[in-house]
């Protein structure tokens, strides 16, 4: 059986673009994008904190150490530049690869400079 896990994570970016009239996806600091484990042209899940808005597009790079994070074409519509959000993309895979499997995680400042990385969420207590 195949399922499908969180693979890498953006924690947390802070949108500094929003390009009605630019190609549809999200350009992402290529930093970033290795980071995370993305990759180009891959889908990805936007949650945006500020309103709530979901929806999906892809990765695009954008320079690298410029901490760019650009909604574009119809995504601009979801943001406001300053706008926190969280960028997820997941993989699927066997039982067996799962069981090991750990995912990239990348928590951001304000400035879309990381914060820390990790592999793991903490348990949610009450």
């Amino acid at each position: 059986m195949q399922i499908t896990l969180l693979k890498g994570k953006l924690h947390m970016a802070a949108v500094t673009q929003a390009e009605l009239w630019y190609d549809g996806s999200c350009a992402i600091d290529s930093d970033l994008v290795t980071l995370a484990g993305l990759r180009e042209f891959e889908k990805i899940d936007i949650y945006n904190v500020d309103n709530g808005e979901r929806f999906h597009t892809y990765v695009i790079l954008a320079e690298a150490g410029s901490g760019t994070i650009s909604m574009n074409g119809a995504a601009a519509r979801k943001v406001q530049v300053g706008d926190r959000v969280i960028i997820a993309a997941y993989g699927q895979m066997d039982e067996a690869e799962a069981t090991t499997f750990k995912p990239k995680l990348v928590y951001l400042n304000n400035d879309n400079s990381v914060e820390r990385t990790t592999h793991t969420i903490p348990v949610q207590v009450d």
